[in-house]
């Protein structure tokens, strides 16, 4: 019986962890301010009267940056791709069980 607690550190181990999950800090950046653009656009559609394109444009962007953070931030985009249809599934029932209800309340009537 030993205790010995040493640990391997070659590139096998964690010294490759940019190449590991195929993107560098600076790709995190651009992914950022990529959400934080979209971000902008979600909130401008207050102030900008967008007619009856207000709710599709929400929605749109919605799904965008659902996908960009579980892509990404999340590491799905590398994973196995279960994991990503499992994501993507919960997505698309959110999303039709959010317009149903809508629509259940005539709020595309307006």
């Amino acid at each position: 019986m030993t205790t010995d607690t040493t640990h391997d550190t070659d590139s096998a181990h964690g010294t490759d962890h940019a190449v590991e999950h195929g993107m560098s800090t600076r790709g995190y950046i651009n992914i950022a301010l990529i959400l934080a653009a979209i971000t902008a656009l979600e909130v401008s559609t207050y102030y900008v009267d967008f007619g009856p394109l207000f709710l599709p444009a929400l929605l749109i962007m919605m799904v965008v940056k659902f996908f960009m953070v579980v892509s990404y931030f999340m590491h799905l985009k590398f994973d196995n791709k279960l994991f990503s249809w499992l994501f993507y599934a919960g997505l698309f029932l959110a999303v039709g069980v959010y317009v149903a209800a809508l629509a259940t309340f005539h709020f595309f009537l307006r």
